[in-house]
């Protein structure tokens, strides 16, 4: 992600644009970060990047800790990410479904929607013992070898697919990873077919889920929630065949619960689109 945005900064956006790719900067390194650290990894010139950074100080988007000279998310942006946290995502509606199902399960439970071709983790929620996965809300994971992902990317249509799949990097993450598009709509086909998905060990060795998506009324994609715990690929269709009752329970109430709030049938077909 960081590499596209050293590509994107110096043509696409104006100033506006390029501030946001500072902030996407800032984001991607998971901690403070000094202005070095900043302008090694930017493709804009230091004079711009520095008057770009200290104008997102003034406005509350960054904050400096004087002590240490390393800049991280300010409050303001904290507070606007609240704010589209629980106006423009489907997280608020989708909240006690998620708890109730993991509590039905008893195993962690995601949330997750579309970005731009790749999963955006919306909510989590886990049994205290759960062991940690990569998985948190805000994060950004790949669709093509997770269980959410490969649910979401079943019900697009084919002209949003086509976008998407060219977003997929292959990375091979363990030896049971799709690594081709070919493989990867082989696996799409089937899962449309039973109607969800399977983490099978694809993206964490020792982690494996079953996962649905959430479909409007129209059968667009909003969403997609998964049932996720710590086992092996021998082990996935026990564990599928006892949370698969739940998760359909639980998407359905989700797509029930999203009728209020969902933004107009066409705007939430694919990675990217208007949200």
């Amino acid at each position: 992600m960081a590499d596209a945005l050293r590509r994107a900064a110096p043509d696409g956006g104006g100033t506006v644009g390029k501030a946001l790719d500072v902030l996407e900067e800032v984001a991607a390194f998971g901690r403070p970060v000094r202005f070095a650290e900043l302008q090694a990894r930017s493709a804009l010139p230091k004079a711009t990047l520095y008057r770009l950074v200290q104008t997102l100080a003034g406005q509350g988007m960054l904050i400096l800790d004087p002590e240490t000279g390393r800049y991280a998310m300010g409050r303001r942006l904290v507070r606007l990410a609240h704010v589209a946290w629980s106006q423009a995502s489907l997280a608020p509606v989708a909240r006690p479904h998620v708890e109730r199902l993991a509590h039905e399960t008893g195993r962690t439970v995601h949330l997750a929607e579309l970005e731009g071709g790749h999963v955006l983790y919306l909510d989590k929620h886990a049994p205290e013992a759960a062991p940690d996965t990569y998985s948190a809300a805000g994060r950004i994971g790949p669709a093509y070898c997770t269980g959410v992902g490969k649910a979401m990317l079943a019900h697009l249509p084919e002209d949003a697919l086509a976008e998407a799949l060219a977003e997929q990097s292959f990375k091979r993450h363990t030896p049971a990873t799709l690594t081709d598009e070919a493989a990867l709509r082989a696996d799409l086909a089937a899962i449309r077919r039973r109607g969800h998905a399977f983490d099978a060990e694809e993206h964490e060795p020792g982690v494996v889920c079953v996962a649905m998506p959430v479909l409007s009324g129209g059968g667009h994609v909003l969403g997609a929630l998964s049932v996720t715990g710590h086992g092996t690929r021998a082990g996935l269709g026990g564990m599928a065949r006892a949370a698969l009752g739940p998760l359909r329970r639980a998407v359905d109430a989700v797509a029930r619960a999203a009728d209020d709030w969902r933004f107009p049938e066409g705007t939430r077909q694919g990675g990217g689109g208007t949200r």
